[in-house]
């Protein structure tokens, strides 16, 4: 029989690991993983090689018909039964008859797959490939999770809705922060994250879904690294990199953390008398919070610290919304339905047409930044602020690219303060080195 180039090439490779497998180069059960086979083909394999020679590895049923195939009478029987007579039944009720009322013998995957072919039936999604339980970060602050869960969550206030913004680290199940809020906004996640900066530190990993707040997502489903959300520029800023969940299956610690406090914050809620946010927050940081981290933390897997200081880093700044403007004719700038004027600065003539950022801060104020300079600060309603006593002095505050204030005097700049560099810096870290990086800046 005269074989294709294909199962030539198929066999060679076959043969050459064979061959290693006998001279004990390897063993039988590599043997079978580098060709992708079975154990029990491997023993196949290897007793047809040993019987004939190189001739055994090849497929000598190639070009042959199956002796197994069904006649072309009785599958035109099985689709026109299927078509006239069963064509509301489904596949495994349909064979069921098959067998018990028209003699039929042939199995049931043989008659899902006919009918599958044919159309008659649509083919179900595959069930997905095989998942392994992932193991926990080893290092405290090596990863994050957060999350939001719609509940209600005051028992007092029923038909009322709440979202709470949970931070948990997944290398101890310690929760770091909690908070009660209307919804999961833009405002709100960066508030809880700014919480648990400033008290634990820069983590290095965060782990969140495929919210409009974390992600843009398109319409295929993956997230668009290349364009950041607000939160997503926040934390790019920080140095921290942000993994997107695909399914829920792949949030479990994160998922299983809300049902635990649905589980007892409600009734805890209650039993104290509990009906507004505020007094909630209070006590889901004062007593809620050290509570279950006492009775569900675990050690992680290595005793030292993955955070990073976040010292010298403006986090007023980079816990902003950030806008881009350009400056109007008449030095106004309008942003939010706000229309703020700029006064007249020391630093040029006028701004208009100058491009500027706009940072609307998480208090409600906003500020002006020109050329990594304020040039003006605004209350809620676009009204201007009174300078700092900073601002009055010969000193100007800008933005460095990683987020980061340095100070410059007028007409000359000087040295910059102490900084984390979180962008490029931690970046370039391996985790287990990180520990010692907040001990350098602490």
């Amino acid at each position: 029989m005269k074989y294709p180039h294909s199962a030539w090439r198929r066999t060679m490779k076959e043969l050459e690991v064979i061959l290693k497998a006998v001279s004990k180069e390897i063993n039988w059960i590599e043997a079978a993983y580098i060709l992708g086979v079975s154990p029990r083909t491997m023993r196949r394999k290897k007793t047809a090689y040993q019987r004939y020679g190189i001739d055994g590895l090849f497929d000598k049923r190639r070009g042959c018909p199956s002796r197994r195939r069904a006649p072309y009478d009785v599958v035109e029987k099985v689709l026109l039964l299927y078509r006239k007579e069963y064509f509301d039944f489904n596949v495994k009720h349909f064979h069921e008859h098959l067998v018990s009322e028209h003699g039929i013998q042939y199995s049931y995957s043989w008659t899902k797959n006919l009918l599958q072919e044919a159309g008659c039936v649509k083919r179900m999604k595959g069930r997905g490939g095989h998942r392994i339980r992932r193991k926990r970060r080893p290092l405290f602050g090596q990863m994050l999770h957060l999350d939001g869960s719609d509940h209600e969550w005051l028992a007092l206030c029923p038909g009322k809705r709440q979202v709470l913004l949970l931070v948990v680290d997944d290398a101890t199940g310690k929760n770091l922060a909690g908070r009660l809020v209307d919804a999961e906004t833009t405002k709100n996640c960066m508030r809880v994250m700014r919480n648990v900066v400033e008290k634990f530190g820069i983590p290095v990993e965060l782990y969140t879904d495929r919210g409009s707040v974390y992600w843009h997502t398109a319409k295929s489903g993956k997230v668009d690294r290349d364009r950041l959300t607000q939160f997503g520029r926040a934390m790019e800023e920080l140095g921290v990199e942000m993994i997107p969940a695909y399914s829920p299956q792949a949030r479990g610690r994160g998922e299983r953390w809300n049902g635990t406090w649905q589980g007892r914050l409600v009734a805890e809620l209650r039993r104290e008398g509990i009906d507004n946010t505020e007094d909630a927050d209070r006590y889901i940081e004062e007593r809620f919070i050290p509570e279950m981290s006492r009775l569900f933390a675990v050690e992680p897997a290595e005793p030292s610290s993955a955070f990073v200081s976040a010292q010298g880093a403006d986090l007023d700044r980079i816990f902003a919304i950030r806008y881009e403007r350009k400056v109007s004719n008449d030095n106004t700038i309008k942003v939010n339905n706000l229309v703020l004027q700029l006064k007249k600065s020391r630093f040029r003539e006028h701004f208009v047409r100058c491009e500027v950022d706009v940072f609307e801060h998480l208090d409600g104020t906003y500020s002006v930044v020109w050329n990594k300079r304020i040039i003006g600060r605004y209350d809620n309603e676009g009204n201007a602020l009174a300078p700092d006593a900073s601002e009055e002095t010969s000193c100007s505050m800008g933005l460095s690219h990683n987020g980061c204030l340095a100070d410059e005097k007028k007409g000359e700049a000087s040295a910059s303060p102490a900084s984390i560099a979180p962008a490029s810096a931690l970046g370039s870290l391996p985790s287990v080195a990180l520990s010692s990086v907040r001990t350098k800046n602490d």
